[in-house]
């Protein structure tokens, strides 16, 4: 069973007169529990296709399926019902909240989205700090960390409502090579502990060469696919 699956995408926008084609024609399939990356230069449709999968953005024709849900048929309340339960988000500047705590940061889905009674949300919220290395952390701000913590952060928010797809937009761009490292390390241990998918918008090449599968973008197509399972069972 896939996951996600696209046959014959497309978006297309309206900048004025003119007509952009985003994404053209663009036809993929994504497993449960892998680690894909969607790569190629700025301006490839690698951030239109992310917003799809995520229901931030509506399909112009084709089909886009995820989690046996055609997304095109969703209208913009339905679809944000979709995305609160089923699709965890982390982006390069970390969209953590600056008035919350660590640990209120992490709760916010289940508070809006989710009627998760209280005892539940905590249960959740520690399993998750602690999986992220952040249990000793949960009283700070987001001001009060460094970028690795940030985003280690926004990877618990993301899984917290047991995600099973987490779309993560450049989610190394702003952190040194280390840490870069150290937090892709985390998100396969995500992965292999929770079954979460993950899908890659970047141009990291530890990314690339952490990703099971990599789908290059040119011009709005795929222009190839490559797959390198046996890396990850050496």
């Amino acid at each position: 069973m896939s996951l996600v699956r696209a046959e014959h995408l497309t978006k297309t926008y309206r900048s004025g007169e003119v007509e952009v084609r985003a994404i053209q024609g663009a036809d993929f399939v994504i497993e449960p529990s892998s680690f894909v990356a969607f790569v190629g230069p700025s301006g490839s449709g690698k951030s239109t296709l992310l917003n799809m999968i995520g229901c931030l953005d509506h399909p112009s024709s084709g089909t886009l399926t995820v989690l046996d849900t055609d997304i095109a048929t969703l209208d913009r309340r339905a679809a944000a019902q979709f995305r609160g339960k089923h699709i965890g988000f982390i982006f390069q500047d970390f969209n953590l909240i600056p008035v919350l705590t660590v640990y209120e940061n992490i709760e916010y889905p289940l508070m809006m989205v989710q009627e998760w009674p209280l005892e539940k949300r905590r249960a959740q919220v520690k399993r998750l700090l602690e999986a992220v290395g952040m249990a000793d952390q949960a009283d700070k701000r987001p001001d009060q960390l460094s970028g690795g913590q940030k985003q280690r952060v926004a990877i618990a928010r993301a899984l917290v409502s047991d995600a099973k797809l987490v779309l993560a937009d450049e989610p190394t761009a702003n952190l040194d090579r280390d840490t870069a490292y150290r937090i892709i390390e985390l998100m396969k241990r995500m992965r292999d502990e929770f079954g979460t998918t993950f899908v890659f918008s970047t141009h990291d090449p530890k990314i690339m060469s952490e990703a099971e599968v990599t789908f290059t973008l040119e011009d709005g197509k795929i222009a190839s696919r490559a797959d390198q399972k046996e890396a990850h069972h050496a």
